[in-house]
């Protein structure tokens, strides 16, 4: 399908990849949170039509035994079809610049541009009067957050849940808890305008981890540590606070993922206090089904995340880019 893309997020895989510490094949067109409205289908295509209006996110296979199951977020072809070809699965291109072919396809759309051209899996329906600049993020930072939460951890009632990093995603992840009825939602970040924001969004407490050791905060708050953890900055040193912060049989899910990285746990502390750890890829949900969830949620007030949202006209591309990596935009977010 051809989409007219009206509103695409930036997020720090964009910069990551930008700077080559992704893998990803240059020169390139990125981003993978656009949104817009459908233009042109192909003769496979069954479930969209013109004039629809899309958010698009992460590509899957389809066929595979995980998205046959209903995981497509644990595709066997991820990470081929998202990150690493830069052209469609067979190899051929999908953008050229005059005869000289581009590498796009990211994400299975390189929504960086006025078109992406999608397939009918990475392309999920909206309502019509869905705000296109709110929404688009769901198809990859807030879904990542949320779906943490929502479709992995499961905090029960009178849970805590920490949440290591108040990015869009570690944002989004605290919105998420508030919706449980998990009695604790701390908020962990280096930067006091994220954890004042976090109160806003609903976390009970939030650690300054620039002035106070998180562990040990983490543990008095909650009294021997946190049922269900989240790391979301990418920071290995952080990722080992995660895990040091659970509670003997507490759940850590990880995802920020910087490739390459090695981290250090104490093997023995995850073994004697039955830890788990988890890796979640793009919130664990099907993209179908959970972001048009989100979406309902947003419009009945229950998911702000227009307070994460901070917009640019698509020509300053470079200064939401610096936005981004600088922490004072948490969600830019490109108008076209």
């Amino acid at each position: 399908m051809l989409v007219r893309v009206e509103a695409v997020g930036i997020c720090h895989a964009d910069i990551a990849t930008r700077e080559g510490k992704t893998p990803f094949p240059h020169p390139a067109v990125l981003r993978h949170e656009g949104a817009g409205v459908v233009e042109t289908v192909g003769a496979g295509v069954t479930s969209l039509r013109p004039g629809d209006r899309v958010v698009l996110t992460f590509a899957s296979c389809g066929a595979c035994a995980s998205c046959r199951s209903g995981l497509p977020s644990q595709c066997m072809d991820f990470l081929s079809l998202n990150f690493a070809a830069g052209a469609r699965p067979d190899g051929s291109p999908t953008l050229w610049h005059g005869d000289t072919p581009l590498h796009g396809h990211f994400f299975g759309q390189s929504s960086f541009a006025t078109h992406a051209l999608v397939t009918e899996r990475n392309a999920v329906k909206l309502p019509d009067d869905a705000p296109p600049a709110t929404l688009a993020p769901l198809g990859c930072g807030i879904q990542t957050g949320a779906g943490a939460v929502l479709n992995v951890l499961r905090p029960a009632p009178g849970g805590s849940v920490a949440v290591f990093g108040a990015g869009a995603v570690g944002l989004a992840a605290v919105m998420a808890a508030r919706l449980t009825q998990a009695s604790q939602v701390i908020a962990v970040d280096v930067n006091p305008g994220r954890l004042a924001l976090a109160t806003e969004l609903g976390a009970t407490d939030t650690i300054d981890a620039r002035t106070t050791d998180p562990v040990a905060a983490i543990r008095k708050l909650t009294g021997g540590g946190a049922g269900h953890v989240l790391e979301s900055s990418g920071n290995v040193l952080v990722f080992r606070q995660a895990v040091d912060a659970a509670a003997i049989g507490g759940v850590i899910g990880i995802v920020g993922a910087p490739f390459g990285r090695e981290a250090a746990v104490d093997v023995a502390d995850i073994v004697n206090a039955s830890k788990r750890i988890v890796g979640i890829v793009e919130g664990g949900g099907v993209p179908h089904v959970f972001i048009p969830t989100l979406a309902a949620l947003h419009a009945a007030g229950r998911l702000p995340v227009e307070r994460l949202v901070t917009t640019f006209p698509f020509d300053r591309i470079n200064d939401a880019a610096r936005a981004a990596a600088s922490g004072e935009a948490v969600k830019p977010v490109l108008l076209l």
